[in-house]
């Protein structure tokens, strides 16, 4: 098979678990630093799919990466080629597809429930809902064709499907060193901690048990994901 092309926006927001799930799986997989200069490759044909990971810039932004990215995803979908998108990413997606991304209503920053809608059943069981790990200020509007998957209380948009393609706001991809890690740039948000803002302590408690339950979770839908890879 084909590997998975992952694109890595930031240093710090690479492929964490999501690369952990392929390699269980004896699923070949090529990292695309795109933030150390590395450009999206112009066709989606040498890849079975593409993941894309988060990062803190704006699809928004004038950045020469992201008009090419932008027509990487939409080669792949009209290919049959799956995408699947962790925040930054799923935003890229919605915007590829013709949705918008702006402003969320509040930032939403740690551990939060998001809840499946009814057509998450396809992808999810019958899981209802789950606490997922957010860092976003942005979100995305639910492109034509799409269907919304995750909700919550502060972003009605946490995930969504549209055909073989996952595009989500939350961070399934989590590992107890990223958390670590993003936490130390919590100052940097310049926002205090409220109902949708957790501060480092408390995105710390617990974690280990809070990630293995999303694991569970992101288990399922990686699953459902990779059922699509093309195998040609």
């Amino acid at each position: 098979m084909k590997p998975i092309a992952i694109f890595r926006h930031s240093p710090g927001e690479g492929p964490g678990y999501f690369a952990t799930f392929l390699d269980r799986q004896s699923l070949p997989w090529t990292l695309f630093k795109i933030d150390a200069g590395v450009a999206p490759p112009p066709t989606p044909e040498e890849f079975s799919g593409l993941c894309f990971m988060g990062g803190p810039m704006s699809v928004n932004d004038q950045l020469p990466w992201i008009a090419p990215t932008l027509e990487l995803i939409r080669a792949a979908d009209a290919r049959g080629i799956p995408v699947i998108g962790h925040c930054l990413g799923g935003q890229l997606m919605a915007r590829a597809f013709g949705g918008t991304v702006g402003r969320n209503p509040v930032k939403e920053i740690g551990w939060g429930r998001v809840t499946a809608t009814q057509a998450a059943q396809d992808w999810l069981g019958d899981t209802t809902g789950f606490e997922a790990f957010h860092w976003h200020g942005e979100t995305f509007s639910l492109p034509p064709g799409a269907t919304r998957l995750l909700q919550s209380t502060h972003c009605a948009n946490q995930a969504f499907v549209r055909g073989p393609h996952l595009g989500m706001q939350c961070h399934v991809e989590m590992t107890e060193t990223m958390i670590r890690s993003w936490c130390q740039q919590w100052a940097a948000e310049n926002v205090p901690a409220s109902a949708s803002v957790q501060t480092p302590e408390q995105m710390e408690e617990n974690m280990e048990a809070r990630i293995a339950a999303m694991r569970a979770v992101a288990d399922r839908l990686y699953t459902r994901w990779i059922g699509g890879l093309r195998k040609d």
